[in-house]
Formats: C-alpha cells, sequence, structure tokens
C-alpha cells in the first residue's frame, strides 16, 4: 500500500515543497497549521509536528521530521502524531528522519531551529483545558539545561549549573563555581532572548557570580529575592538519578506489532532484512530500521511498538529516531561494527556518468574519462580571495628553502614540495595564507619538512595567517586563483626525489621540455587555467577537455567536440605558457587523419578515443560545525551553526565535505593550538561522520580574529565580535549591557595600498593576453604598492629623488595583475607644499651675514658644505598645532636660514692631538689623579675645559 500526498489531511497536502519549517499543532486528533509568527511557542498539553525542509546543492530536498509531546500531553495523543508522522514520510517519499521529542529532553537538533531556545508555557488544547494568560508577571527560575523552567526556590540552586531569574524589572544570571565559561555564555543568550519575549527589551541585566556574598551590589539583591543567603548543597536536586540501565545495545526484529529478540555477537549490517522493521535499543536512544520493501502498515506497526516500548519500561525519557534503508544517519550506522560503503542507495546517473558507469562494468578503463562538476565553469564556486596580492614560492630540498623565479613560480613537479606565501587585501585589513602544496610523487621526508617549515613561519607571524596544507589533485578554487596559470609537470627537481627513484629503481618521468609530453588544459577564466601533464596514452583523452601535446620541434592542440569557446581560448593561453615559438598543428577531434597522426604520436596505442555526451550529477556538498574535545578527540555535531557558536576557549572544525577549517579560539589550550594541523588530519583519518573523507583533502588553520574571507562566507560574519577581548562569558556580557552592540577594544590594522581597489570583488578582473601568454616575461612586482603611493608625494615625473632608493626588482615576488596600477598622487598637496616653503627659499648672500661674525666664522661659512634638500627634509618636525605651524612660518620668512655647521667654532685652547676624545679616562697617571684630589675648586675652573672633563671621569671611574 502506497502513501500519497493526497491521501494525507487537509492541513499537510502540499508541505516540504520548499526550504523552510513548518509547523502544525494537533486539536482534537488532526493537525492545525501554526503561523510563522507563533513558531517557537509551545504549550505543554499540547503535541506539535515539526517539518524541517532543506535543499541540496543539486536541488533536491531532504526532510527532517519531528513530533513534539508536552509534559502534559495524553498517551493516546502522542500516538496518533506517531503515526501522522509515519504518513508524512510515506507521502514524501520515504527518506525523512523522523525524530521523538519530548518536553525537556529535546534533540540538538530540534533546539536549533528555535535559538536559542525554546520556553514552553501552560496550557494545552487536546489535553482539555485553557491556555494560561496571566495578567501580571510572574517571576520565574530557569535553569539552562534543556531549557526549562524549575521551582522558584533557593533549594534549586546548585555549584553545577547556570540559572536564570526572571523578575518583573531586572533578570538575573547566576552561575555556578562549577559551571563552564562556555555555559555561562550560552545562558546569557538565553537572558537575551528572555528580556526580548518577555520584557520588550526594556529591563536591566545582572550577573552574579556564586561565591559573591552580600558585598556584591547585584548579588545582595539576588539573595534578597530568596529571603537571605544560605550554603548551597553540594549535588544537584534536579539531577536525574535514573540512568540508562542497559546491558549493551539490543536489537529487536518488529513483526505483527511484537518485538522478538535478534541474538548476534556484533551487529552486522547483515542482520537487517529489507522485508522488516527493527527497533535498536541503545538506552538513551532508540532507533527504528524500516526495510525498503516494507509496507506503510508495517512501519505504522514498527512506530507503535517503539512508544510502547516507552510506556512499559522504567527508564529516563529517551529520544526516538526512525530511519529508512539507504538513508540512515551517522548516530545509527556507528552503532554497527561494520558498516559497507557501498550499501547506501545512490542517487541515479545520467548521460557521461551512466555511460561510464556501463563501461567500467565491462572491464574498460574509464579514467579521465568523465568530466567532473568541480571543473565546469557553470558550477565553478567563487573563490572568496581577491587575486592581486603579492606571492612568494619556495620549493623544498631536504630541509632548505629555495625561491622561485617570478617565471617559474606557478610550475611545480609532481615529485617536489611547495611553500606559497600569499597577501593581498582583505575588507579592512591584510590578509595573509601560508599554504604547503605536496605532490602526489614527492617523498614523505619532504612532506613533512614542508610542514614544519609552514607551521613555523605562520608562528613567527604570531599565527595571524591562515595556515593551508593541500595535496595536488585536491587543490580548492583558492590555490587556482592565487597562481592563476598553474602547470604540473610529472617527476621532480629536488635531491630526496632524485636519490629516491635511484635507490627503488623507478622509472625516470621528469619532464624534460625536448620530449613527448601531454597536457590536459581545464579553469574557469584567464585567472583561474591550469594544465597537468597526464600519461601520454590515448586513454586519458576526453572529449570535455583540450589537452596540448608536444614533442622536441612540434606542438599539437586537441579539442574535444564537447569543449566550448572558452575552454578553448584557455588551450592558446597555456600553449604560449608551455611551449612557445614551436609549430603549432591543431588537431581537431571531428578530423580522422589529424586524430590518427595524434594516437599515433601518443603510444602507438589500438585503443580508440569515445566520446561522451550528456549531464551529469554534481554532488552535494555537506556542511558540519563540529565542536573538537582535544582531550580524546570526541566530536559534537552543532546544527544550524552561527558565529556566535564559536567559542573563543574551543577548537572547532567546519566540514565543507571538500575541504575542512581548524578555527582555534583565542583563549585555547595553548597546548594544542600549535597541533591544530595534526587534529585535522586526525579527523580525516577518523571520518567521524562515515563520509568517506580522503586523507588528502584540503586542511585550513585558521584563529579568531584573523578569519580569511573564504571562511567567513559560511557565517553571518561580524567582524568586531571576532576583535573584542576576553572569553565567551565576557564577550557576550559585554554586548548584551551595550545595547547589542560589540566593544571594539582592537584597532584594525590598516589595509595596504595593493592597488585602486580597497575590497575584494564579487569576480576578478581577467587580465590582457598579452601580460600571460609569455612565459619567459617576468612579472616583477618592483617597489610594492604601499611604496609607490608613498613615495609618489616626493617624486617629480621623469624625476627621482636622489633620496628615495632605487626600484628594488625581487625575483621572489611578482604582480599577478599588472595592468591594475595605484592611484596617482604625484602631484603636492597644499599642505606639503606650505610646509617645505621654509626650506626651499635661497640661503643667504654674504651682504646677509651679521656683521658681528668674526674672519675665522667667515671662514667656516666659505668652506661648510651646502645643504641639499634632502638633509633639510629630514630636519621637518611636525608640529602639533597648526598655529605654530603658521608663526614658525613667519619667522622663517623674516629671518635668514643658516646651515648648522657655521655654528662650529675654533677652541683657543684644544686638546693634545695624541689624546683619543673617546677614551680620555686611560690617559690620566696616578699623580694626575692625586693632583685632581688635592686641587681647589678655584684652580680647578681655571683648567682648560677638555682637563676639566678628563678629571671629572676620572674621578667617577676611580
Amino acid at each position: 500500500m502506497t502513501f500519497s500526498m493526497r491521501d494525507l489531511d487537509e492541513a499537510l497536502q502540499g508541505c516540504g515543497q520548499k526550504s523552510g519549517i513548518e509547523i502544525w499543532r494537533i486539536e482534537n486528533f488532526k493537525p492545525v497549521t501554526v503561523p510563522k509568527e507563533s513558531h517557537g511557542k509551545f504549550f505543554t498539553g499540547d503535541s506539535y509536528i515539526v517539518l524541517k525542509t532543506a535543499a541540496s546543492r543539486s536541488g533536491s530536498l531532504h526532510h527532517d521530521i519531528h513530533y513534539w509531546l508536552g509534559k502534559d500531553s495524553s498517551q493516546d495523543e502522542a500516538g496518533a502524531v506517531a503515526i501522522m508522522t509515519v504518513e508524512l514520510d510515506s507521502a514524501l517519499g520515504g527518506r525523512a528522519v523522523q525524530y521523538r521529542e519530548v518536553q525537556g529532553h529535546e534533540t540538538e537538533k530540534f533546539l536549533s531551529y528555535f535559538k536559542p531556545c525554546i520556553i514552553p508555557q501552560e496550557g494545552g488544547v487536546a489535553s482539555g483545558f485553557n491556555h494560561v494568560k496571566p495578567e501580571k508577571h510572574q517571576t520565574r527560575l530557569y535553569i539552562c539545561k534543556g531549557k526549562h523552567v524549575v521551582p522558584f526556590a533557593r533549594s534549586t540552586l546548585n555549584h553545577d549549573d547556570v540559572f536564570i531569574l526572571d523578575t518583573e524589572s531586572k533578570i538575573f544570571q547566576f552561575s555556578g563555581s562549577n559551571s563552564s565559561i562556555q555555559e555561562r555564555a550560552k545562558a546569557l543568550e538565553v537572558v537575551q532572548y528572555i528580556k526580548d519575549t518577555y520584557h520588550d527589551g526594556k529591563c536591566d541585566i545582572a550577573a552574579v557570580e556564586d561565591g559573591r556574598l552580600m558585598a556584591d551590589a547585584e548579588a545582595g539583591e539576588f539573595w534578597g529575592l530568596f529571603r537571605g543567603f544560605a550554603p548551597l548543597p553540594k549535588k544537584s536536586a534536579l539531577r536525574d538519578h535514573q540512568t540508562a540501565e542497559s546491558d549493551g545495545l539490543k536489537l529487536s526484529s518488529v513483526e505483527k506489532g511484537q518485538t522478538k529478540p535478534i541474538e548476534a555477537e556484533s551487529l552486522q549490517k547483515e542482520l537487517l532484512d529489507t522485508n522488516k522493521c527493527y527497533i535498536l535499543d541503545c538506552g538513551l536512544e532508540l532507533f527504528v530500521w524500516k526495510g525498503r520493501q516494507t509496507s506503510i502498515d508495517q512501519r505504522k506497526s514498527a512506530s507503535k511498538a517503539a512508544e510502547e516500548l516507552f510506556r512499559s519500561s522504567v527508564r529516563p525519557k529517551s529520544n526516538l529516531v526512525s530511519v529508512m534503508e539507504g538513508f540512515e544517519t551517522v548516530m545509527f550506522r556507528s552503532k554497527f561494527d561494520s558498516w559497507p560503503a557501498t550499501s547506501a542507495v545512490a542517487e541515479p546517473q545520467h548521460g557521461r556518468g551512466k555511460v561510464a558507469a556501463l563501461l567500467q562494468r565491462r572491464g574498460v578503463n574509464v579514467q579521465g574519462l568523465v568530466k567532473t562538476s568541480s571543473s565546469s565553469s557553470k558550477d565553478e564556486p567563487k573563490p572568496y580571495i581577491d587575486g592581486t596580492g603579492n606571492l612568494q614560492v619556495w620549493r623544498i630540498n631536504r630541509e632548505e628553502k629555495i625561491p622561485l623565479e617570478a617565471a617559474e613560480q606557478s610550475k611545480f613537479y609532481s615529485g617536489d614540495c611547495y611553500i606559497f606565501q600569499y597577501s593581498y587585501p582583505g575588507e579592512d585589513r591584510e590578509e595573509t595564507l601560508v599554504g604547503t602544496w605536496l605532490g602526489k610523487q614527492s617523498v614523505e621526508e619532504e612532506r613533512a619538512s614542508a610542514i614544519s617549515m609552514a607551521s613555523k613561519m605562520v608562528e613567527s607571524m604570531k599565527f595571524m595567517p591562515a595556515q593551508a596544507r593541500i595535496y595536488e589533485g585536491k587543490e580548492p578554487i583558492q590555490f587556482f586563483v592565487i597562481m592563476q596559470s598553474f602547470i604540473t609537470f610529472k617527476g621532480g627537481l629536488s635531491d630526496t626525489f632524485k636519490k629516491y627513484i635511484a635507490e627503488n629503481e623507478v622509472p625516470e618521468t621528469t619532464y624534460d621540455a625536448e620530449g613527448i609530453a601531454l597536457f590536459r588544459v581545464q579553469g574557469s577564466g584567464p585567472e583561474n587555467m591550469q594544465a597537468i601533464q597526464i600519461e601520454a596514452v590515448s586513454t586519458g583523452l576526453n572529449s570535455s577537455y583540450c589537452y596540448i601535446l608536444h614533442g622536441d620541434s612540434t606542438v599539437f592542440t586537441w579539442r574535444g567536440n564537447l569543449t566550448s569557446s572558452d575552454d578553448q581560448e584557455l588551450m592558446e593561453r597555456m600553449l604560449d605558457l608551455i611551449k612557445e615559438g614551436n609549430q603549432n598543428i591543431r588537431a581537431k577531434r571531428s578530423k580522422r587523419m589529424e586524430r590518427v597522426i595524434l594516437i599515433s604520436s601518443l603510444a602507438h596505442s589500438q585503443t580508440t578515443v569515445i566520446a561522451l555526451s550528456g549531464g551529469f550529477c554534481s554532488p552535494v556538498i555537506f556542511l558540519w560545525m563540529l565542536l573538537l574535545l582535544p582531550e580524546n578527540l570526541k566530536v559534537t555535531e552543532i546544527f544550524n551553526f552561527t558565529q556566535d557558536d564559536l567559542m573563543t576557549e574551543d577548537i572547532f572544525i567546519l566540514d565543507c565535505h571538500t575541504e575542512i577549517f581548524v578555527w582555534a579560539g583565542q583563549q585555547a589550550d595553548p597546548k594544542k593550538k600549535p597541533k591544530s594541523l595534526a587534529i585535522g588530519e586526525k579527523f580525516l583519518k577518523h571520518d567521524f561522520l562515515l563520509e568517506n573523507l580522503a586523507s588528502e583533502t584540503p586542511i585550513y588553520i585558521v584563529t579568531e580574529g584573523n578569519e580569511p574571507p573564504f571562511f567567513t562566507r559560511f557565517f553571518t560574519w561580524d567582524s568586531s565580535k571576532s576583535a573584542m577581548h576576553g572569553n565567551s562569558f565576557q564577550k557576550k556580557l559585554a554586548i548584551l549591557t551595550n545595547k547589542g552592540k560589540p566593544l571594539v577594544d582592537k584597532p584594525k590594522r590598516r589595509v595596504p595600498a595593493y592597488s585602486s581597489r580597497s575590497s575584494v570583488p564579487d569576480k576578478p578582473q581577467p587580465r590582457s593576453r598579452s601580460m600571460t601568454s609569455t612565459p619567459d616575461r617576468a612579472r616583477v612586482r618592483g617597489r610594492s604598492p604601499a611604496f609607490n603611493a608613498l613615495a609618489a608625494n616626493f617624486e617629480n615625473i621623469g624625476t627621482r629623488n636622489q633620496s628615495t632608493p632605487p626600484p628594488m626588482v625581487s625575483p621572489l615576488v611578482r604582480k599577478l595583475y599588472p595592468k591594475s596600477l595605484a592611484p596617482d598622487l604625484t602631484p603636492r598637496s597644499a599642505a606639503f607644499a606650505a610646509r617645505t616653503a621654509l626650506f626651499e627659499k635661497s640661503r643667504p648672500t654674504p651682504q646677509e651675514t651679521p656683521s658681528s661674525l668674526g674672519p675665522a666664522e667667515a671662514t667656516n661659512e666659505a668652506e661648510a658644505p651646502k645643504t641639499t634638500e634632502d638633509e633639510s627634509m629630514s630636519s621637518i618636525r611636525e608640529d602639533s598645532k597648526e598655529e605654530e605651524e603658521e608663526e614658525a612660518e613667519e619667522e622663517g620668512s623674516s629671518l635668514p636660514t643658516f646651515p648648522y655647521e657655521r655654528l662650529k667654532t675654533d677652541s683657543e685652547d684644544p686638546p693634545p692631538s695624541d689624546i683619543d676624545l673617546r677614551r680620555r679616562e686611560a690617559y690620566m697617571s696616578s699623580a694626575e689623579f692625586k693632583e685632581k684630589l688635592e686641587m681647589t675648586k678655584s684652580e680647578f675652573y681655571k683648567l682648560p675645559k677638555w682637563k676639566q672633563n678628563k678629571l671629572k671621569m676620572a674621578v667617577h671611574l676611580f
């Protein structure tokens, strides 16, 4: 028996067709739609159905069905709503996951829909009593553990939890001495919710810590509401003393409404029959597994049996999760000792993917035949990184970093490892990314050296840059945008790789510019194009790509008949970079004679080239947010995550399936922060979410306050929050007491003037071919853009000031966008001209020389060197007030200006020429020292000045 959408209740028909949340309340055993403005309001006497619909990247819809039971709802109503969820799941295709939610014991996924909390109200409809509408505000005490209300009494307080006391004029948060900072910070979100919901945002906030007595005014007011202070009990009176008594996992089959235990030494996937339903009892969790071949009556019977299990057993209120075969949750699969990765029901394949699957089953090697969605320009993700920054690249040779010339910075060898440092303008500061690229053929020894050197570079910069670990073949879009014209060659140049080749007698495959080489060209535009050297065999050809084949003196270009004009343009650009100045013979895929010439040039293979056509399915990208506990590497999934979930005391992992981010808070364990990369690698190795992630998946290390744009794009990001100081509780308390505005006490770093652009654009502007197609053109940046902007104030057109250093041409740095120019700041400003007016006037003439100067002074004036404009400029002192500057200008215009050398005079009693004035004390004898001690004051001052200083120094030393 099938169940369609038209068989549902009228209120449920047409649901689940778009992303969002839909809620129905059960009234007289029938669902009634709850308006959006009332979402999050639950009554203790009612039952609800909550449908969460989410759209994947491919456009398919995924559903989660929750049915929530209030503490005062009847058992009959609970059974009825469970049956409704089974019918709703069947109408939606049978792929939804069903959750049983009990008031006070809701799952984290359910609570994430109604952040920061849900506060059920007394009352109900289906249970037969009216909703309570209090005429005046009632003082309530909340415990932030399950977000439920506790009795307003001092006996309910303890040292382990966080409590919120809601009075008519003020909200108090009481933090137990044993509560964590994270719990206190989360409780403040509840305080904000209560303030906005029940007080219209108009009430005071007070934070009371366990241990503060009457000396604190707010603590005194808080304890006064409990009629005075009294010691708190060591153990909480609210804690559930019942625990889930379980002898282990119990698997039972459901047949005709009755459960039948299954005896087995270990849980295996093979125990589950597709024609039956099963109940897996895990103590605090119950799972219902439904085979794909079961009827809707069997599924309803399994749900009823699970409800009966709750009623008959003495246990805490457990959660119930119902899953369909092929769509099991991670938690359910993790309960089994072995769960084959291929058991999941795959999405149907179409077009090229379907043809490739058929060929593979027939034994044909289809490697490279199917073009992946990541290479499609239409599905190409945005890089969220500026492509106009400064790039430096080093090749690793044992324990040494060898800098690469500008023209070679985008040419990597598969047998080597590289370190790159890329600085680019961010939204409000300069961003830096330090990464390692590890070739497929590279030696493990050099991989470890590259990662160690990159980590030390990041540590030397106080962990401000983001760090990336990238493997060949798994490069993210950000890497290709940085490199732009990226070429990968076979083989390697390092000594370690050559030694490995020699010791293991591996055939030498290092790229030879005069030999035969085949390159596959891919990319989305001139700012993101790659040429990957592959095996020179015809089976590697794919009609969706363009290829370049070169020999010692001839170059072929091969265009697949499924390629676009943009793909062919990229091939022409890469052709000039790989092999310039050679004969170019273009081979069209549809021309048989030229194709035969091409295939014979490859490897004299008899294999024909298969042209695949049709569409392909793009993979679904899942985003996960995980809280990491470094002690035992236990992960907890955070649903519907936001920026506020990132606690400064913890380490988090953001799993994007194609890449992962390890985020470390500023106040995380200092011993764990340097191990962030190892934590990410361990996360990939253990595959906690059973996603079959490859160990070569790119890993980014990000620290709090230095998040790059390609990380913050997954959040609604507020940079002022990450710039705040203090722990999580202090930050949120400051925001709460400042009317929701973050208190920024960390100055923003200055953004360097890379070009006229000050922020990351939506799409980088492509460069002209003339700037990218010449391989030996050294795209040297010269002076930095910031230096150019500053130097423009001091340089005239065509004339360079002699004090300005010449342009620094560095082979390590190149401008990725040579067409980007700094703003023209050549004209001098009026303020600059006013300040330098004093030093640009003509020097005094002999007639202007004061008559008081003697002949010696006149001689010194003639012999004194002329001061240059640079020396005058170096003596400028910034005045703090504009009035003082004007007075200085007036005085300078009326009085002549003399160089400092004119103040020098000849002494009438100079020191002997054989005395080093820098070591005067070394020339004093014991007799002179004794003479100094016996000398009277009047006699001392009659001595020459240089001798007085000599005697003073001697007395000081002796």
